[in-house]
């Protein structure tokens, strides 16, 4: 059974940073692509990025430049450092893993999430 947990999430003004952790009881945290994903008030889950079980990095545009994903195998956990916070960041954030190499950008490529996480940023 895949569990993913996320922490991190907060009520931030824009500008500042935040660090988002996806700790994961996979097993074997290694064999799978992670992703994160965000759901804004009345809108869609969307794609933030992803990092693949080799390491490659994918991002959308809207947070490319602001925005890294990061992992650690060993402690079986993802990372999303999101820098120069935005009032439009403001979303329940996701993490999301398949197992693969791949990194999807749709939400129903993936078959295991966490519970999500609020990030609030204020102008």
């Amino acid at each position: 059974q895949v569990q993913l947990v996320e922490s991190g999430g907060g009520l931030v003004q824009a500008g500042v940073s935040l660090r988002l952790a996806c700790a994961g009881t996979v097993g074997s945290f290694n064999i799978y692509s992670m992703g994160w994903f965000l759901r804004a008030p009345g809108k869609e889950r969307e794609f933030v990025g992803g990092i693949s079980w080799t390491g490659e990095r994918t991002s959308s545009d809207s947070v490319k430049g602001r925005f890294t994903i990061s992992r650690d195998n060993g402690k079986d956990t993802m990372y999303l450092q999101m820098n120069s916070l935005k009032p439009d960041d403001t979303a329940v954030y996701y993490c999301a893993a398949r197992p693969g190499p791949t990194v999807f950008t749709s939400p129903g490529q993936y078959g295991y999430w966490g519970q999500g996480t609020q990030v609030t940023v204020s102008s």
